[in-house]
């Protein structure tokens, strides 16, 4: 038996059909076009996003020779889709989670931002899908559209089932609904209060069903045959399932351009704030559980700009190497808030900053320094998340670029002082989703069966985790510095 997982992106949707075994037997990709139309504004064809997808999938069972038992779906969180119901055709673009057009709003919720945090767990920000849904409702025509029950509203995930299936199903998984501003994650269920605030029609929006169960069959003009969509969850969500990490304590990090962690705190809501947000997680089963998340904004973003802006290095595979040179940065701390800076420490006008260099100073010390960074935001962010998670935490899995250096997945595990766990294949995401599409279509009997096929390569704590806590604290220093530069506007 096979799962096809679609994994669909920001920049593009990815295909793959998995076996029983874990082996990835079919594979395709397809880039989907951004939109700019101004300033600040993000947007996808959602129509081209279906196409798209659906070439990709054709093209993996194609390429896999087989037909899948299973559909599991993943998807770029917070976008949403605004589509007729009777033709499937988007009345505008899909606004993007990275779309900043309605950062005013946001600011006037300030009265709400208590309460939307408290139903939520989210900060009120134009990052998350309700204000978008409102301000496509702002045009009068389709406001009455929406309250007549002509137009359906959703994240990716439920705009794909429904072309999937021929308009049959409108449905979304709790991990997507916990990230759209309009659900309540302790009644588990769509506000009534924010529904009312935003303007949101309850009609509008689509079922919520477990992540791992029935969410109807895909039709053969979709992807050439008739497979059960069995799995859904948001990208990050499905890559903490894809790790593993579906009980109390399970955490990842996925070093990208920035980082994104994740911490599953069980069936006891954990206390948000400090930059940390409570969304909704799978348990082993696909059920609601909690987990904190934070994301930090600058991860290997850091490597590029040694790479593009400062020309020290060709390629991002150079640094393990270049870290290995030197014993250590020489008592030098990059703060990479290239960007400003998120958790913990959350500073918005936080800015670059290097300290500690002299005359001895090299570009070996500088890109030591970018390496550490990453690792020390790390260590910061899930101190915080073990706080205010109260689980035991025992390891951290890990996924994304900066993952092939094993240099700083050992310096990470020394920071942390337990082990970290990289997985033989990194696209957790669709992994993920083809895991919650799998077990309930009986590919595996449970979860632990799904992770059997996974290997992991394991960095313990070792001889250099004395010197690496010690510079923790150097670098806890530096970044004290770097918000004093910041918040001094004297």
């Amino acid at each position: 038996m096979h799962v096809l997982a679609i994994d669909q992106g920001t920049t593009g949707s990815t295909c793959l059909v998995l076996a029983a075994d874990g082996r990835i037997v079919g594979r395709a990709y397809r880039e989907i076009t951004q939109h700019y139309p101004q300033p600040g504004w993000v947007e996808h064809d959602a129509l081209e996003i279906v196409q798209r997808t659906f070439e990709a999938a054709r093209e993996a069972i194609a390429a896999a020779g087989v037909t899948p038992t299973a559909i599991g779906i993943t998807n770029q969180r917070e976008t949403i889709v605004l589509w007729d119901r009777a033709t499937g055709e988007p009345v505008h673009r899909a606004i993007v989670w990275q779309d900043r057009r309605t950062a005013d709003r946001c600011r006037a919720l300030e009265p709400h931002a208590a309460d939307i945090q408290r139903r939520t767990g989210l900060v009120t920000d134009p990052y998350f899908s309700a204000t978008k849904l409102e301000w496509l409702l702002g045009q009068p025509a389709l406001a009455a559209r929406a309250q007549r029950g002509e137009l359906a509203a959703g994240t990716i995930d439920s705009f794909l089932i429904w072309h999937l299936t021929g308009g049959a199903v409108h449905a979304t998984d709790p991990t997507n609904a916990s990230r759209t501003m309009l659900y309540d994650i302790d009644e588990k269920a769509w506000s009534p209060s924010l529904l009312s605030l935003f303007g949101v029609p309850r009609q509008l929006l689509p079922d919520v069903r477990r992540s791992s169960g029935f969410f109807g069959t895909s039709t053969t003009a979709a992807i050439g045959a008739e497979i059960p969509i069995l799995g859904v969850a948001g990208d990050q969500q499905a890559a903490l399932f894809g790790q593993g990490g579906w009980q109390a304590g399970g955490g990842k990090n996925t070093y990208g351009t920035g980082a994104f962690l994740l911490l599953n705190t069980g069936n006891t809501r954990p206390e948000s704030g400090d930059g940390l947000l409570t969304t909704i997680a799978c348990d082993a089963a696909g059920n609601p559980t909690y987990a904190l998340e934070a994301s930090i904004f600058v991860a290997g973003a850091a490597v590029q700009w040694l790479r593009d802006g400062l020309g020290l290095i060709q390629t991002a595979s150079e640094t393990e190497a270049i870290a290995r040179s030197v014993p250590s940065t020489d008592g030098v701390y990059f703060v990479p808030a290239l960007t400003g800076l998120g958790a913990p420490d959350w500073e918005p006008h936080a800015r670059g900053t290097i300290v500690g260099l002299t005359r001895g100073t090299t570009s070996a010390h500088l890109v030591r320094a970018a390496l550490e960074a990453m690792a020390y935001g790390t260590a910061d962010v899930l101190g915080l998340m073990r706080a205010k998670g109260r689980v035991p935490f025992d390891r951290l899995r890990v996924d994304g670029g900066a993952t092939s250096n094993d240099w700083l997945m050992q310096f990470q595990s020394d920071v942390l002082g337990v082990p970290v766990e990289r997985p033989d294949i990194v696209e957790t995401t669709a992994l993920g989703a083809a895991g919650l599409a799998g077990i309930a279509g009986g590919v595996w009997k449970d979860a632990d069966a799904f992770l059997a096929a996974r290997r992991f390569t394991r960095f313990v704590p070792g001889d250099g985790g004395a010197a690496a806590r010690t510079g923790h604290v150097g670098w806890r220093r530096a970044v004290r510095g770097a918000l004093a530069w910041a918040r001094d506007r004297s």
